[in-house]
């Protein structure tokens, strides 16, 4: 195959729950929260890439049924991406010693807190944290009825954005047009899901907004003067 251009998808991603998609500690203090959102090394919150682009290969996995990447993960009887190549087309697939592989075609950044539309949005001090809040979360006792374990919980406020880029690299074999339905597809089955952690607990309903497409073919890059053209899809 060859390559012939690229595809931009771009927009926001805004928070309509609280969003936490969790990091690591720099430091166990005591009293402090007990599961951190993922942040930046200057302390600003953001969707990882990978984080994205993972949700968005297990919706399209679910509405076809598929239970794990690969064969050798599975049982019998059950089916896995490489039972989709629609799938594997789009998001990748490493190859093995048995079965041949795929290239990625989707290419997906992290999505970056759009700060000055959180300082515009968020009075400063109304947070525990300056980009976030913290939750105090804990389990019932079925006995007694009483709390139990109790734990902090940081999360991104409701109404937080973030701006998003995804990239699909254009072939020859003119599939773009399939491929991008069912990208659309999965952006909107996860707007009705969740993204990051505790979504059974009403965390992480995200909606995509402003949504674009455009493109750069091949000769785009060899010239100063042709930036990406509006691309005739719609989301």
């Amino acid at each position: 195959m060859q390559l012939t251009g690229k595809i931009f998808i771009t927009g926001d991603i805004v928070a309509m729950t609280g969003l936490h998609i969790g990091g690591s500690k720099s430091s166990l203090d005591i009293g402090g929260v007990d599961l951190n959102v993922i942040k930046t090394p200057g302390g600003i919150p953001f969707i990882p890439g990978s984080s994205l682009k993972g949700k968005l290969r297990s919706m399209l996995a679910r509405i076809n049924g598929s239970m794990a990447i690969n064969r050798r993960e599975v049982d019998q009887g059950e089916k896995s991406d490489e039972d989709f190549p629609i799938i594997c087309e789009i998001f990748g697939l490493p190859a093995d010693d048995d079965e041949k592989g795929y290239i990625t075609r989707l290419i997906v950044r992290d999505a970056n807190l759009n700060v000055d539309h959180f300082k515009q949005q968020f009075e400063e001090g109304s947070m525990e944290l300056e980009f976030s809040d913290v939750k105090w979360e804990n389990t019932i006792n079925r006995k007694t009825g009483t709390a139990q374990h109790p734990r902090q919980l940081e999360r991104v406020p409701a109404g937080a954005s973030f701006r998003f880029e995804m990239v699909y690299d254009v072939y020859n074999d003119k599939k773009e047009e399939q491929h991008l339905s069912q990208i659309r597809t999965a952006m909107r089955l996860l707007e009705g899901d969740y993204l990051g952690g505790q979504g059974s607990r009403g965390y992480g309903k995200i909606r995509f907004e402003n949504v674009q497409f455009t493109m750069k073919q091949l000769a785009d890059y060899n010239s100063d003067d042709n930036p990406a053209q509006s691309y005739n899809f719609k989301f």
